[in-house]
């Protein structure tokens, strides 16, 4: 198994790639050519925006009021919400299409986001006003650009957070310690719901998580499945109005069990034990764009 990983400053550039497991760096000037002349060469991609919403009627038209043309289909998934949430949603965007979730839970909502979708690329985010719609670009051009799966970053160079708690980004911590322990990547953010992909993939990622753990299952599946991942930055704004669903604990131990579950297989226990104890401490952000292979 084998998964291309590469970092994205604030600036969208990349440092000079690590050596791949041969000894061979890639030729980066030639593989950027490429990619652009067949970015331009390709037709333009569609893109459907999947948002799951239940009661955020004081958040979604900031939301939707800066999502920009980049966008084909913006998908609201709506899990019986009882205020003006949809009457909010139609004034601000007449040709939004809403879908009712079926099962509970943030996972649930967006699987049915994703099968409802029709653009080459989905998109993911949140109605509370926590993520930027105008990022969204940063993760097309990756995907226009030779990349798989794109997720956003709070802890790479140029992202941040201004709503996590203490507790919860040492949760982060470790859970992305053991996720990148467990996988031998090199990602900086783990438990994000900014993310982007080719929907051509969706089949293969077979996702079936019903709640917060989604974020992390599709990013051990994007692994598994050897899908050129990039991490792009990402600022995380406080949410504008309401409480969040998220329980640190119990959303915890859901993520931790999904990564787990998909190295189980391969001597989990032991390689997981050895491989904290040799740990000193927990890795910070990357420092530097970076790009690496990873098995």
């Amino acid at each position: 198994m084998k998964a291309d990983l590469l970092h994205a400053n604030g600036n969208g550039e990349v440092s000079s790639p690590t050596p791949l497991a041969n000894g061979t760096a890639p030729v980066v000037g030639s593989s950027r050519s490429k990619r652009a002349r067949a970015a331009f060469l390709a037709p333009m991609r569609t893109v459907s925006l999947v948002i799951p919403v239940r009661n955020e009627a004081r958040n979604i038209a900031w939301v939707l009021e800066q999502i920009a043309d980049d966008v084909s289909e913006i998908i609201l998934v709506d899990g019986n919400s009882t205020d003006a949430t949809l009457i909010t949603a139609r004034s601000c965007r007449p040709d939004i299409k809403v879908v009712p979730q079926e099962g509970i839970g943030k996972g649930s909502a967006l699987r049915t986001g994703f099968l409802a979708a029709t653009g080459d690329i989905i998109v993911m985010m949140d109605a509370d006003g926590s993520m930027a719609p105008q990022e969204i670009r940063h993760y097309l051009h990756f995907l226009n650009n030779g990349y798989d799966f794109v997720k956003g970053s709070r802890f790479v160079a140029g992202g941040g957070s201004s709503d996590i708690t203490r507790f919860r980004r040492l949760g982060n911590r470790f859970l992305l310690t053991v996720f990148n322990t467990l996988y031998g990547a090199h990602l900086t953010d783990l438990c994000y719901g900014f993310c982007a992909f080719h929907r051509r993939y969706l089949e293969l990622l077979a996702l079936s998580a019903t709640g917060f753990e989604i974020e992390a299952e599709m990013t051990v599946r994007a692994m598994q499945a050897g899908l050129r991942i990039a991490e792009v930055p990402s600022l995380e704004l406080p949410r504008r109005s309401g409480k969040s669903n998220l329980h640190a604990i119990r959303d915890g131990s859901r993520v931790l069990r999904t990564v787990l579950r998909g190295r189980r297989a391969h001597g989990l226990s032991g390689h997981l034990a050895l491989a904290l104890s040799n740990r000193r401490g927990f890795e910070g952000p990357a420092q530097t764009a970076t790009s690496a292979s990873s098995q």
